[in-house]
Formats: structure tokens, C-alpha cells, sequence
């Protein structure tokens, strides 16, 4: 497929891809192998703000009421400082995420999770607007009103699912927001505050019976939150959870009508809709999430997510991780952008390609993304997703006129079967499920994404690019001018083709 663009073209394209990312429950950051993984992923792609689980959970510590407190209320932020420490040495904001409910506070023994999160509403609604109130002020004395400020609040997680929420009361959810609103707004009118945090099942349902509520109750929502997941129900096969994907265009279709019913509330039209969650399989043990057609798959999503959302949150940044237990082997089918030891999946690669396409679009459509930066290059992204397994390549071209005649550097990396690709590395290993530092060190070698380089010249003020691009390859392409400012003697050509004399005796 061959595309033409003006380098001075101007199309549609809202890239949050860097605007933030998942995690496991908050307290994983006490771990070093979690901020060994964090700061991977920050180093390289550098999210802005960080969403996950657990903020008022056993592990953090945070509400105490029981024997030891003499039955009072008591509030512990040791752990919560330090995670919040951590995220901010690490350059990220907390997104923050109401839930779950404290071991002390829960009405109810129902639970989610390997570390059995708790599901049930509060058995005393006041006490629950304490909490959030005295979480928040403590957070504000620590980290100063204004940073607070920028710090979003969701009240809680997949509301409409008996997983998360007991027994998916809809109407006990509605008095969960209101109070938790109003608690956040009776700190500060401006923390911002969202809802219902819903995932895709009766979602059109939830998030219409939601707004009106909150209209007719006028009550705070400064966003709408929704997640979004892309395949059908797994299937088991021992530790592991092999799923079929969604045709991509009907998922984005699912996110289409949530806009809708949003807009057709005059309160809410062009509210920002933020999905705080996303991912192929919704399970944290589906292979496909350490595979090449998972970062096809996700560099197709990235280009057409901001379409109808404000911004989008990858689930999730790496791989330690517990919701259905410790995992037995490094890859495993972990949500993360990167495995255990700090190694790069490929759908790792995709978001720091993303990252770069900052500027002007010029081309966006279902194989590439163009830009034209501020710095004056060009840089792409480009997949071959192969949702059917036909294992096609594809040559994809691009005329870019407008750009002026002259000598351009062409960089390209990219991950392929062949590059950029740990799990075939460990697959060929013999799938060692404990790593030696040896090995651990081959792998991170392996996950490195391929590279090339050439010059290419401009003429009658277009240039020509084409690409051959495998199957659910993802590639990354930048065009910058040079200026050759060589020293005086030096000539490449007679460097690279010197040779030996010979000796005639």
C-alpha cells in the first residue's frame, strides 16, 4: 500500500499514549524487583501518571479499627509514603483508585484475588468519608495542595462486575460515589473526581443509569472512567488462559457508544471519557500478551484510542504481579510491558515508538501513524497485524512531498518474529521457569528491538520510503536532515574498502 502526505497536512490524532499506566496492588512497590520494572519502563517511555488497585487494602496498612485501636479509628500512611516516595523519585503521579475496602471497615467477607482484596460497601458510610478525607489531607501536607491537584480520583473498580463489587449493586455503587465524591470536594473543590470505573459488561446500561444519577443528585464528575478489554472468554489449559481477539473495529465501536450516551446528556457532552484500564485478554496469564501480535495488536489500538477518549491507560507496566497468584515461570502471560528482570516485551516497544510521534500528523490509518515533529523530521509507526495467522508480509510506502530537496538520515527499529522477541529466546531455551543472572542478561539482550540506518535523498521536494513489514511486525521509522560537516582528510569510502598488501616474494 503506497500513501501520500503533505509534510504540512494536518489529521486528527490524540496521542496519550504516554498519559499513564497500570500496576499491581500499590503495596507491590515495596518490592525492588516492581521499581526495578518501573523504572524501566519510566527511563525508556516515561508515563505520567500510574493507576492500580489495593490503596486501602490489608497490605497498606492505611485504616485500622479493631483490638489495637480500642475500637477507634486509627490511620497508618508508613507504607503509603513510601510507595508515593518511590513514584515520585520515579517521575510519576498517582492516579488515584478508591478501593478496595479496609479488612476493618468491610461490611462483608466477600473478596477478590489472590490477596483477597475486599469487595463488600463499607459498614459505616461516615467513617468511609473519613477515610478518603484524611488520606487526601495527609497527602496534601506531604506533597504540597497544588501537586494533590493534579492528581485524578476514581472511586473504585469495576463496579458492574461481582467480582469487585458485591453482588454488582447498582444502586449501593450510586451511594458509594456520592459519598465519596463529596468527601473528595469537602477536601479540596479542586481534586478532580470520576466514575464508574465500569468494564464491558452491561456497561451501556450502567453508564446511563450512572449519569442520571449524578445529574439528578448534581453531584461531582469531573470525568467519565470506563475499561476496555478486546477478547472473548479464555480458554484453560493448566496455568494458562489461550484467548481469540475482537475484530478491532467492533471493540472501538463498544467505546463509540459510551461517548454517545455521555453526549446525550446535555451536562455531560464532551466530558472526557478515560479509560483507566485496557489490554487484549483481560486475565493475567494469556500468552498473547508476551507475543509480536500483541504489540501489533496494541499499536493498532494506540492510533485510534484517543479518537473518543481524553486518554488511555495500558494494564500494565510489568509483571510483578499477584492477582491470581506468584507466577511460576518469567513468561507467563503477565499483563506487564516488561517480564521479570527487567525484560522488554514487544508491546514494550510499541508505546516508546509512540512516544516519539510527537507534532503534526500527516497520515493516520489502520497500518501507520506519520508525524511531523517540531524538530523538523518525520517519524512513523507501522504494523502488520496479522489477526488471522496468515503470515503475510506487507510493503507500505509513503511519498512525503513538501520536505524539502536534499540528504536525509533514516533510523528504523523494529520487533518481529526475529527481533525484539524474549519469548521465542526462552521458548528456545527450554522455558527455564528460574533464570540465572547469565540467562536473565541473554534476554535482555534478546528483547532489544532491531535497528537499521541509511540515507536517502529528497528530490523535487518529495521523498520516497517504503518498507517491507512482516507479520504483526511493529516498526518505528524517523527522516532527518543532515548536513555532512566531515573532518579534513577523512573519506568513508576509502575507510570501509582499504585492504591488505600483499606480499609478492
Amino acid at each position: 500500500m503506497k500513501y501520500t502526505a503533505n509534510i504540512n497536512d494536518n489529521v486528527r490524532f490524540n496521542n496519550k499514549a504516554d498519559h499513564c499506566i497500570g500496576t499491581g496492588r500499590m503495596d507491590l512497590a515495596l518490592h525492588k524487583e516492581y521499581l526495578d520494572e518501573l523504572k524501566t519502563v519510566q527511563d525508556g517511555i516515561g508515563f505520567s501518571y500510574i493507576r492500580g488497585h489495593g490503596l486501602f487494602s490489608k497490605y497498606m496498612g492505611i485504616y485500622r479499627n479493631n483490638f489495637f485501636s480500642n475500637g477507634e479509628d486509627e490511620y497508618c500512611f508508613t507504607y503509603l509514603d513510601q510507595v508515593m516516595d518511590s513514584y515520585k523519585e520515579l517521575r510519576i503521579k498517582p492516579f488515584i483508585e478508591l478501593g478496595f475496602m479496609p479488612d476493618d471497615l468491610a461490611s462483608g467477607t466477600e473478596t477478590t484475588f489472590f490477596w483477597k482484596g475486599k469487595i463488600s460497601p463499607p459498614k459505616d458510610y461516615d467513617k468511609w468519608a473519613n477515610l478518603i478525607k484524611a488520606t487526601l489531607k495527609h497527602l496534601i501536607e506531604r506533597y504540597g495542595l497544588e501537586e494533590v491537584r493534579n492528581w485524578p480520583v476514581e472511586v473504585w473498580n469495576e463496579p458492574n462486575l461481582t467480582s469487585f463489587w458485591k453482588e454488582a449493586d447498582m444502586k449501593e455503587y450510586f451511594k458509594l460515589y456520592e459519598v465519596s465524591s463529596k468527601a473528595v470536594k469537602e477536601v479540596d473543590e479542586k481534586i478532580r473526581v470520576g466514575g464508574p470505573a465500569i468494564c464491558g459488561v452491561d456497561d451501556e446500561r450502567w453508564l446511563r443509569e450512572f449519569l442520571l444519577f449524578v445529574r439528578d443528585k448534581k453531584l461531582p464528575l469531573d470525568f467519565i472512567t470506563r475499561h476496555h478489554y478486546t477478547s472473548y472468554s479464555p480458554q484453560i489449559d493448566g496455568h494458562y488462559a489461550y484467548i481469540n481477539l475482537h475484530e478491532p473495529e467492533d471493540a472501538f465501536g463498544w467505546l463509540e457508544r459510551s461517548r454517545d450516551i455521555a453526549d446525550s446528556f446535555e451536562e455531560f457532552k464532551d466530558k472526557e471519557i478515560f479509560i483507566t484500564e485496557f489490554n487484549t485478554s483481560y486475565v493475567p496469564n494469556a500468552p498473547i500478551h508476551d507475543t509480536i501480535l500483541n504489540a501489533a495488536y496494541v499499536a493498532h489500538m494506540l492510533s485510534k484510542l484517543g479518537d473518543k477518549q481524553e486518554s488511555y491507560s495500558y494494564w500494565t507496566f510489568g509483571d510483578c504481579f499477584e492477582e491470581m497468584g506468584i507466577p511460576f515461570t518469567p513468561f507467563h502471560g503477565g499483563f506487564g510491558l516488561v517480564a521479570q528482570g527487567c525484560v522488554k516485551k514487544p508491546t514494550y516497544w510499541t508505546f516508546e515508538f509512540y512516544k516519539k510521534l510527537k507534532g503534526r500528523c500527516i497520515i493516520k490509518n489502520d497500518e501507520a501513524v506519520v508525524v511531523s515533529a517540531d524538530d523538523g523530521s518525520v517519524r512513523g509507526v507501522i504494523w502488520n497485524l496479522d489477526k488471522y495467522n496468515e503470515q503475510k508480509t506487507k510493503e507500505i510506502s509513503f511519498n512525503i512531498e513538501g520536505i524539502g530537496d536534499g540528504e536525509y538520515f533514516v533510523k528504523e527499529r523494529f520487533v518481529n518474529e526475529t527481533n525484539g522477541n524474549p519469548l521465542k529466546t526462552w521458548h528456545e531455551m527450554g522455558e527455564p521457569a528460574s533464570l540465572t543472572k547469565d540467562l536473565t542478561k541473554l534476554l535482555q539482550i534478546s528483547a532489544e528491538a532491531g535497528f537499521s540506518s541509511k540515507n536517502i535523498s529528497a528530490l523535487n521536494d518529495s521523498i520516497e520510503l517504503s518498507f517491507e513489514v512482516k507479520a504483526n511486525e511493529v516498526r518505528y521509522f524517523e527522516i532527518s536532515r543532515i548536513v555532512r560537516t566531515s573532518d579534513k582528510g577523512y573519506d568513508y569510502d576509502r575507510a570501509v574498502t582499504e585492504t591488505a598488501t600483499k606480499n609478492e616474494q
